[in-house]
């Protein structure tokens, strides 16, 4: 983009940018150690609030000073609460789980004494830039953060942290251009919509900038409700400021003088956070009346969703707003022809909107080289499940499921076999390992049975019946059926009560084949994507693990032993060791005795299936055993209770 010769907009920012840099330059030339601790919602529950207080109280107990600064979430979920410390004379040091007690350590041993305590941190980094040099977490230098490149680096409550990072430039830059050119700038970038469908983002603009009517308006949508999905609210509760700034972006695009963030009430500190960040650019001038001191005015609210997850569809969204029931309605028309209140309306998510200020600022030619052809930029997963790094990633879209799962989060944890990927959300498909070449894009998931959805991945070890994630995600969107749809309100309710059927031991034949119908039948008959997707893990699980289905019908058995209705637990007397009670101990209902023989017995009228045991058993014996009832050893007699 070119601005014009005007640049009054332009010299209001370099004034306030100035002060940003000023502010900047006086943290980091102080000559105070900096103590940065991640302050997210994933940070504050593993315990940051009291390990924040810990470092508080350490410091008061001796005659020195130390910064304490208050940051978001950097990614590495699995590692929190995570402290970064620049003690001067040593690069900065990543620690990970830093208790209270931990964090006293530290200030006794590191800042006093000059100890780094290698054995606590996580790796030691490069200056300014955070990132490890180890090369035992090679998932930071594997990713390519551009939504979430400053997320865990600065205060997301301090607008001038934002701005000394070259906040809000692209905004600036975009006030001294026509409208029609950012709109052309983002449909050359390629980017498409980052909330699950894919729909290209420069295109929805250009209709809403040319729909008819003045009043025109922006939403956010951040009503993320996938289980195990948290990408948004990391992003909200981390760098507010680009989302802000990318629907500023958006608004002077279109036309639009009004903007709603719906936010999920359940994200209280992202609902703080970014109604603190909203006040901060209003009162510098980046947001409301004469932005920037020109005509380009933008009103910018929060709007608290009430945890309906079919309010992540737009139209229900709509409704929700409008103070109405959340429901999906017909279209056409779409959102961006007549959506809230009648009004042209652009809705895009969170991590759409991140996109746009690095993308305007870089340009579509810098974008377009991130990525494949036809989805290019970054993907962003909040990985949960059966592997080790746990977290928030964000990857160049491309890479295969093999290199996320394995090399960037460090594979399934306990030396146990991978078996499945569920990614997409509760709508998405499930996959097995001959899909982990895969490459994560919008096409190549699609053609796998899977989809993007809004990031939520979800990964399986050995050990996870099928069956059982089937009915799990099933129960999820069976009660997030809005109840307008007959196929999605009534077909969910079949195909749940199979599953639920099957793995409680009671499947009968022609239930697959039931399965298959109601869900190609609900994918008809569906009006929103809630009720088009819900059957999507029981039809790639019937296709990928059919097998696990008709062992439990046919054969009364789960093979993964999850299912408690087809799995008993025995000791194998060949492995158990004379005298060990570790299992006794372990079991809640003293459903395990001594036989006559000084060895252990599980009495299976009493056993409620807990498994205690199983993790009790020292791995030396690992003399517990899962199976199929019908496959139980011969019962031992339990001997009668001496008076």
């Amino acid at each position: 983009m070119n601005p014009t010769a005007d640049a009054s907009p332009l010299s209001i920012y370099d004034a306030i940018r100035a002060e940003a840099d000023r502010r900047r330059r006086a943290f980091r030339e102080a000559p105070a150690p900096k103590i940065h601790i991640g302050m997210a919602t994933c940070g504050i529950a593993s315990g940051a609030l009291e390990t924040k207080r810990a470092f508080e109280e350490a410091l008061a107990e001796r005659p020195m000073e130390a910064l304490l600064h208050s940051v978001g979430c950097m990614g590495h979920c699995y590692a929190e609460p995570v402290v970064v410390v620049e003690n001067p004379g040593f690069p900065p040091i990543l620690y990970y789980k830093v208790t209270p007690g931990k964090a006293r350590m530290i200030v006794k041993s590191f800042l006093e004494e000059g100890d780094p305590l290698f054995e606590h941190l996580l790796g030691a980094m490069e200056e300014n830039d955070l990132i490890p040099a180890v090369s035992d977490f090679p998932r930071f230098n594997q990713e390519k953060r551009i939504v979430t490149e400053r997320c865990g680096l600065i205060d997301p409550e301090d607008i001038y942290e934002y701005l000394a990072r070259d906040g809000y430039s692209a905004l600036v830059c975009a006030l001294q251009c026509p409208p029609e050119e950012i709109i052309r700038e983002v449909e050359a970038s390629g980017l498409r919509g980052r909330g699950g469908a894919g729909f290209p983002t420069g295109r929805k603009w250009a209709l809403a900038g040319n729909a008819e009517g003045r009043d025109k308006v922006i939403i956010c949508n951040a009503d993320e409700g996938d289980p195990g999905a948290y990408m948004d609210r990391t992003i909200l509760e981390s760098n507010p400021h680009q989302v802000l700034e990318g629907m500023a972006l958006c608004a002077y695009a279109v036309g639009a003088k009004r903007a709603i963030l719906y936010i999920r009430a359940e994200y209280p500190l992202a609902v703080r956070t970014v109604g603190k960040a909203i006040e901060q650019a209003k009162e510098l001038g980046l947001l409301g009346r004469g932005i920037l001191g020109g005509d380009f005015d933008l009103h910018m609210e929060i709007f608290k969703g009430s945890g309906a997850f079919v309010c992540g569809e737009e139209t229900a969204l709509i409704r929700s707003i409008e103070g109405h029931r959340g429901m999906p309605r017909h279209r056409p028309p779409y959102p961006v022809q007549e959506g809230l209140w009648g009004l042209p309306t652009v809705i895009n998510n969170v991590k759409t909107f991140a996109s746009i200020p690095p993308l305007l600022r870089q340009g579509a030619a810098w974008y377009r080289g991130i990525g494949t052809e036809a989805s290019p930029g970054t993907a962003i997963f909040s990985i949960v499940g059966d592997v080790v790094h746990a977290g928030l990633v964000e990857i160049p879209m491309g890479v295969s499921l093999k290199t996320l799962i394995f090399d960037i989060c460090g594979g399934i944890p306990n030396k146990k076999a991978f078996k499945a990927v569920q990614i997409g959300g509760p709508s998405g498909g499930c996959l097995p390992a001959k899909f982990l070449d895969v490459p994560i894009d919008f096409d190549s998931l699609a053609e796998a049975g899977a989809m993007m959805g809004s990031g939520g991945l979800v990964v399986m070890d050995e050990e996870t019946c099928m069956v059982d994630v089937a009915r799990y995600f099933l129960d999820f969107t069976q009660k997030e059926s809005c109840g307008k749809c007959t196929f999605c309100r009534i077909g969910t309710h079949h195909i749940l009560r199979i599953l639920e059927r099957i793995t409680a031991g009671e499947g009968r034949e022609g239930d697959l084949e039931r399965l298959e119908v109601l869900s190609q039948e609900i994918k008809k008959g569906s009006l929103c994507s809630l009720g088009k997707t819900a059957p999507n893990p029981v039809i790639t699980s019937l296709r990928y693990f059919r097998d696990e289905y008709e062992a439990h019908i046919m054969e009364g058995r789960c093979p993964a032993g999850v299912c408690r209705a087809l799995t008993a637990y025995y000791i194998d007397l060949d492995r158990c060791a004379r005298g060990c009670d570790a299992c006794v101990g372990s079991c809640p209902v003293e459903a395990i005795f001594t036989t006559k023989d000084r060895k252990k017995a599980v009495d299976q009228t009493l056993c409620v299936k807990c498994g205690k045991c199983v993790v009790s058993c020292p791995p030396e014996y690992n003399a517990v055993r899962k199976v199929s009832p019908a496959n139980l050893a011969p019962i031992i007699e339990r001997p009668p209770k001496e008076p």
